[in-house]
């Protein structure tokens, strides 16, 4: 197998030929077909996550078919394809995996990050936690569901139900979440880098109502915000967007630090939350609901030999939407 490994934090990925790996006991076998490009790879690349696995192969966003099972698998086959998402593996006897919030599980391996993941031509992963795709959709734009539509998916359902929903960061995960918020019959509100006129074009054409730069203010109080960018600074502005009770998500797993802010921003019952990984029953939800709601994905395809230079693409905010290796 080939892969784009990651040696040393900072630096470069490298071209690495590796033997072919046998699944153990509950895991199987997948050759990737396409794996997506997320900002999270970015964190695990630059050092900003800590206690990565190194040597380690990046990718969390993994479409590819079954060629091999280990003993003990069952409900998967050779020759099925499936998703592997970030969450790779939990302990099941932690108080939170007790507690059906696997999502927060004290001894969790994370694909791409603690386990190897999808920049490869083949990844070994715990059956447990891959989903079956069926055979409808292509594997190059089903990619970003794995991880931009799952965490965003998650970010929405704890946004709650309010009809007039702010995005801060327009890019892989928000514009899949903008097409779910419109088919549930939401009013989205896209909040871009100042002047960035395409990336607001783009969020019009996916029918948002309004679109504008991270410093201004929307035409209306908002529901709910839901924060996809790293910069901390947009909590305090999130938080004066939204109405009385309103709701705030960051929805990344890294952020800058957040500003200190007066105390009337949160007050009058607004809430500030955060969203951590996902549950095998959030992509359960939102992959069998998906097919039905008409999503889109706007990708641009990378060789695996040029996943560095994918990275750098998206680290600069050269493509709209998501960038997905195919090997």
């Amino acid at each position: 197998m080939q892969a784009m490994v990651l040696n040393k934090l900072g630096a470069a990925l490298e071209w690495t030929e590796l033997p072919d790996r046998e699944p153990g006991p509950g895991e199987i076998r997948v050759k990737v077909a396409a794996c997506g490009v997320c900002r999270t790879d970015l964190h695990v690349v630059d050092g900003e996550l800590p206690n990565p696995m190194l040597p380690i192969i990046p990718g969390h966003e993994i479409v590819g078919r079954i060629d091999a099972v280990g003993a003990g698998v069952q409900g998967l086959r050779v020759g099925e394809r499936v998703g592997i998402p970030w969450l790779g593996h939990t302990c099941g006897v932690c108080p939170y995996c007790m507690d059906h919030r696997e999502n927060l599980c004290d001894r969790p391996l994370f694909t791409g990050f603690t386990r190897d993941g999808g920049f490869a031509t083949a990844t070994v992963a715990d059956a447990r936690f891959a989903f079956p795709l069926g055979e409808a959709g292509d594997d190059v734009a089903l990619a970003p569901l794995l991880c931009a539509g799952l965490i965003g998916w998650r970010s929405l359902v704890i946004a709650g139900e309010g009809k007039a929903l702010g995005l801060y960061g327009f890019g892989a995960a928000a514009h899949i979440v903008a097409q779910v918020a419109r088919w549930q019959g939401r009013s989205v509100f896209a909040f871009t880098r100042p002047g960035d006129t395409a990336t607001q074009a783009f969020a019009r054409d996916l029918g948002a109502t309004w679109a504008g730069g991270s410093d201004e203010m929307p035409p209306q109080p908002l529901d709910a915000a839901i924060i996809f960018a790293t910069l901390g600074d947009l909590v305090p502005a999130a938080l004066q967007a939204v109405r009385k009770g309103g709701r705030v998500v960051c929805a990344g797993i890294h952020m800058s630090d957040i500003p200190s802010f007066a105390y009337r921003l949160l007050w009058e019952e607004r809430q500030l939350v955060s969203v951590a990984n996902l549950t095998r029953q959030d992509g359960l939800d939102f992959l069998r609901l998906a097919p039905g709601m008409g999503i889109v994905t706007k990708t641009t395809p990378y060789p695996l030999a040029q996943a560095n230079q994918a990275l750098a693409d998206l680290r600069e905010g050269r493509f709209e939407g998501a960038a997905v290796l195919v090997p």
